[in-house]
């Protein structure tokens, strides 16, 4: 590790440093949102919902700093979407205190899964085209709605579009950086960006006692801990895995738990893996030396440090960009990541059809059992290709 923080200077060029920002612009574009309507629905006050989104957003930016600087490879950390969409609807039927209760369960119970070793069992015994072809069906939909949005705003994202191809063609290697500043000027002068209303200010976390009542473990912590496992640590090392970083699981997976358990008292429902952003920072865009890509995770973790303690702030300065600017550099951003998928989802002969299921079930947004379609794409794509081996 102290080499890494060594060599850090070096690594953490502006392409890393934009891509960590970007990387946190896509969790704030949607899935914070989502958290935002949860405490809504949970009638939690402002300094209650403020604590969460420090808690998620600071647990996030630690975890990431920790694990990119301790494995040199760009291992970014999340707070899984699907749980957060589970306590829109869930939340309202228990008290604050027994969801925190909850969450301390949850995290203890990552802990004990990283500690076992079991996960990263699982997660060998599959191959690499079927996470790819995994990859590339969750990627997919952020190419789509780059082009759904040319239809909704076309001067802005058509002008981000020829700006991103042609800082491409002319060799820059991280042209989201050009198309980012320039989706912001054509915003500004057109009046579509709202940020009068951003004025900077600390959040201040808010400790709650946890109550552990069964009602609680059996109704939040069992499907907190099987949606934080199957929609995001899954994914999330299967993304890593694609661009050839063997990051250890098991390290990872304990690491999150513990920072979930110190964030839950004050409202975190927890942390996993990066899958979506992840792709963002795996990318030779955001460093073209893999060895020295970590920066990239690094900075995304400085990031989400540097937002979260703004956390009211952060979110009133994120939703104050128009959704067709977000959803264009988020496209343009993944194409390098998708097409990387796709290459190694076919490049296998024998694990095509396989790989190939598991990139329409996962496209196709599969859910069943209320656990989202990544997971049923990885395990689909591997039924499928057992089948076929042994037909074969």
């Amino acid at each position: 590790m102290i080499r890494n923080l060594r060599d850090l200077p070096r690594s953490l060029t502006l392409s890393a440093v934009v891509s960590g920002l970007v990387a946190v612009l896509v969790g704030y574009s949607g899935p914070l949102l989502i958290v935002i309507q949860a405490a809504e629905a949970a009638g939690l006050d402002h300094r209650q919902t403020s604590s969460w989104i420090w808690g998620v957003t600071i647990g996030c930016g630690v975890s990431a700093l920790v694990l990119s600087l301790w494995y040199r490879h760009p291992v970014l950390v999340a707070w899984p979407t699907a749980s957060a969409a589970l306590l829109v609807a869930s939340l309202p039927n228990y008290t604050y205190a027994e969801a925190i209760g909850a969450y301390v369960v949850t995290s203890l119970a990552l802990i004990v899964l990283g500690l076992s070793g079991l996960f990263g069992r699982i997660i060998d015994l599959i191959p690499r085209s079927i996470i790819s072809g995994m990859l590339a069906g969750v990627l997919l939909r952020f190419g789509l709605n780059l082009f759904k949005s040319l239809g909704t705003v076309p001067l802005l994202v058509g002008i981000m579009i020829v700006t991103y191809y042609l800082l491409r063609r002319l060799g820059y290697r991280s042209p989201s950086i050009g198309t980012l500043v320039v989706g912001l000027l054509i915003a500004g002068i057109s009046g579509t960006l709202s940020l009068a209303s951003v004025t900077p200010e600390l959040t201040l976390p808010q400790w709650t006692a946890p109550q552990f009542t069964i009602h609680g473990l059996l109704g939040l912590s069992l499907p907190l801990f099987v949606l934080a496992n199957a929609s995001q640590n899954a994914p999330g090392i299967a993304v890593l895995r694609s661009f050839g970083y063997n990051t250890n699981v098991n390290g990872a997976i304990l690491v999150t738990g513990v920072v979930s358990l110190l964030t839950a008292p004050l409202g975190s429902h927890g942390l996993a893996l990066a899958a979506i952003t992840a792709a963002i920072c795996v990318s030779p865009e955001a460093q073209p030396d893999p060895e020295r890509r970590y920066a990239a995770g690094v900075a995304y973790g400085l990031w989400y440090i540097l937002f979260g303690l703004f956390g009211a702030t952060a979110v009133s300065l994120f939703t104050g960009l128009p959704p067709a600017l977000v959803a264009a550099i988020a496209g343009l951003a993944l194409t390098a990541p998708l097409l990387n998928a796709l290459t190694t989802a076919m490049a296998e002969p024998g694990e095509r059809d396989a790989a190939l299921i598991a990139f329409l079930v996962t496209a196709a947004d599969v859910t069943l059992l209320g656990i989202g379609a990544p997971f049923w794409g990885l395990v689909i794509g591997v039924g499928a290709y057992w089948v076929l081996r042994r037909t074969s």
